[in-house]
């Protein structure tokens, strides 16, 4: 395994919106962001497109852990419910099933109580090359 956590300091995207990494070991990858008003859309909730960018990093971390570059070819979000200023929401995104040019993912976002806020789904495609730390 690669050190995760040296691809999560150049993710400078992600940090810019308060998203952490967590954890991460092979093909499994964890971050979390608090929710805070610049998170928030015109309805007074969590924007779709930050909890689509943390369940993302989630996936993009775990589908390079193995030191392989590997990149999203198709990722699928269907959102349960509405998060809100002050919610904490963590992605655990999981390696389901792995082919040398291929893998695939489920990533669920959940708020601290535990409650599904949003499920990916994603495929990355593996390029062969080594990722660089």
């Amino acid at each position: 395994m690669i050190d995760v956590a040296a691809l999560a300091r150049r993710d400078t995207f992600a940090r810019s919106l308060g998203i952490e990494l967590i954890e991460a070991s092979l093909g499994r990858a964890v971050t979390r962001v608090t929710l805070e008003e610049r998170h928030l859309n015109f309805n007074g909730v969590g924007h779709g497109g930050l909890t689509f960018t943390l369940a993302d990093a989630a996936f993009g971390y775990a589908c390079n852990s193995q030191g392989v570059v590997s990149g999203s070819i198709d990722a699928h979000m269907i959102y349960s419910m509405a998060a809100r200023s002050g919610d904490v929401l963590t992605a655990t995104a999981v390696e389901i099933s792995r082919s040398s040019k291929a893998s695939n993912y489920r990533i669920d976002v959940v708020r601290a109580d535990g409650k599904l806020v949003a499920a990916m789904t994603g495929t990355a495609l593996i390029s062969g090359k080594p990722v660089v730390v």
